[in-house]
């Protein structure tokens, strides 16, 4: 879905073989239902992935809107480090209690200064906003930084260690 707007986050990091994502909660490209807007849900979607490269030892989820209006975008979710034997995240996993994730998984903060998914909030009238939502297939079982890190600089070791990336897409506005 990639158009005139501001580019998305990998479209700056070297070409990798894709795989597969797709969501039980909202379709491709279609809508982001309000159970995953910030004031209205704030719960992370149900994702489902399949095949990932040979080689895969862990995985990492992002959201990322590279239409919010910040100059760089707003990362609304960063978990890393999801052992490569999970291939689904259960509707909800990004929530602050951790329960949804798999063992060992690291939830980095994300734009709202939380540890957890943080769901749309595009201001009113600034027209659709894009929820990028991407599985990173990762060359090692831990990636390196920690809970503290920005979500900028687990790009940053995401962009030397993605075998392959999956994506899907989903956009949310709020009329004025």
């Amino acid at each position: 879905m990639s158009d005139s707007r501001r580019p998305l986050p990998h479209d700056f990091h070297p070409p990798v073989p894709e795989f597969t994502v797709t969501s039980d909660d909202f379709r491709a490209d279609g809508v982001l239902p309000d159970l995953h807007v910030h004031a209205l849900g704030n719960t992370s979607p149900q994702l489902r992935w399949s095949g990932a490269p040979e080689g895969t030892k862990s995985y990492a989820v992002t959201c990322f809107d590279p239409d919010a209006p910040t100059g760089s975008g707003f990362w609304h979710w960063s978990v890393f480090d999801i052992p490569a034997a999970v291939t689904e995240l259960p509707q909800g996993a990004g929530s602050g209690d951790f329960k949804g994730l798999p063992a060992g998984a690291v939830h980095a903060r994300n734009d709202y200064g939380t540890r957890d998914f943080g769901g749309a909030a595009p201001p009113p009238g600034d027209g659709p906003h894009r929820y990028v939502f991407t599985v990173y297939a990762v060359d090692q079982e831990k990636l390196g930084p920690d809970a503290d890190t920005s979500p900028a600089a687990v790009g940053f070791n995401l962009r030397f260690h993605t075998l392959g990336r999956a994506q899907v897409i989903a956009e949310y506005e709020v009329r004025p």
